[in-house]
């Protein structure tokens, strides 16, 4: 691909409106396009994607690729794939930002191979080199026990940023900017797969990482019915409960509950941790919590090192305290 100009985010949309990811990604393009000096754009794929594409504008979009076709309606990588890299060949950006979504996990690599780059995975943070232009991407290594600074060497520079990474801007429906429509050419052969079915999953009360308060349960908890209690403490003070890897891969609660570096990324004002050991696969989940709590019958766990405020002490003890106390705080 020839030396490309701009920042281009591929968007993504839920229920006819702009993904909150996409205006994470926002954030993150802003900066980067300030620093180039440059435009940013985002791609966002569907049947109609008009709504959205007003909503990027307003979050700090100068430009937006409206690919609009009726078999991308759902995502199905075999299109999503043919029609990014159509539009990355037609516009030639520098910089391609993706959320780390499980769709986005499914296209980057994909997207980096067919342009012949390669791809800075799970990134924190996103910035310029001013001397090169390059693109530099802080990702956790060694289990999320350190922080790399990687560079990208070839056009377009490609980043898969993690969700929760960045802070949506304020949006700014006065601004102005350009939707383009990029029409692409699709058909049924190209699919290798297929979706059979859909199965959607019911789910009560507040979603895991859009939560404020979360208390998550470990395996320190020793099955699945200590998690009732974790559940009466979140309903007290209007939060959701999470669970460590250990914990789910134990069956004691489903995959969606799971916090960490294989799980999900949240940034709540406050964390409760009860029988977590705080293993740095954990911590990767959850370090942008405003406030973390712990409580933990082992003094010398590692959590304690990253809590504001720790319990030491068997949950059977401490959580029924905790929960009693909230609740006359809560009722008075």
């Amino acid at each position: 691909m020839a030396e490309g100009t701009g920042v281009l985010i591929i968007g993504d949309t839920s229920g006819g409106e702009l993904g909150s990811t996409t205006l994470e990604l926002l954030a993150a393009g802003q900066a980067v396009a300030t620093e180039l000096g440059e435009e940013l754009a985002v791609a966002l794929l569907g049947d109609t994607v008009d709504v959205p594409a007003q909503q990027a504008i307003a979050h700090g979009s100068q430009k937006v690729y409206a690919v609009n076709h009726p078999l991308l309606a759902q995502y199905q990588i075999d299109f999503q794939l043919t029609a990014v890299e159509a539009l990355c060949n037609e516009i030639s950006p520098r910089v391609i930002l993706v959320a780390r979504t499980n769709e986005g996990r499914d296209l980057a690599p994909r997207l980096a191979f067919r342009l012949g780059v390669g791809l800075a995975q799970d990134c924190l943070e996103v910035s310029i080199d001013p001397a090169e232009k390059k693109l530099l991407a802080n990702r956790p290594v060694y289990g999320g026990n350190a922080i790399a600074v990687v560079s990208c060497e070839e056009t377009p520079q490609i980043a898969a940023i993690r969700p929760k990474a960045y802070e949506p801007t304020e949006a700014d429906h006065s601004r102005q900017g350009e939707i383009v429509s990029f029409p692409v050419e699709l058909d049924t052969s190209m699919a290798r797969t297929q979706v059979v079915d859909t199965v959607i999953e019911e789910a009560e009360g507040i979603k895991l990482e859009d939560a404020h308060i979360v208390i998550s349960g470990g395996r320190g908890l020793g099955g699945p019915e200590p998690f009732a209690h974790l559940e009466e403490l979140a309903k007290v003070v209007g939060g959701t409960v999470g669970a460590s890897r250990a914990a789910v891969d134990s069956g004691w609660v489903p995959a969606s509950y799971q916090v960490g570096l294989t799980g999900k990324t949240i940034t709540p004002d406050l964390y409760i941790m009860v029988a977590i050991s705080g293993a740095s696969q954990h911590m990767a989940g959850c370090s942008g919590s405003k406030v973390i709590v712990a409580i933990n019958k082992d003094a010398e766990a590692n959590i304690f090192k990253e809590a504001r405020y720790g319990v030491v002490g068997d949950w059977e003890t401490v959580l029924p305290a905790l929960t009693a106390a909230l609740k006359e705080l809560t009722q008075a």
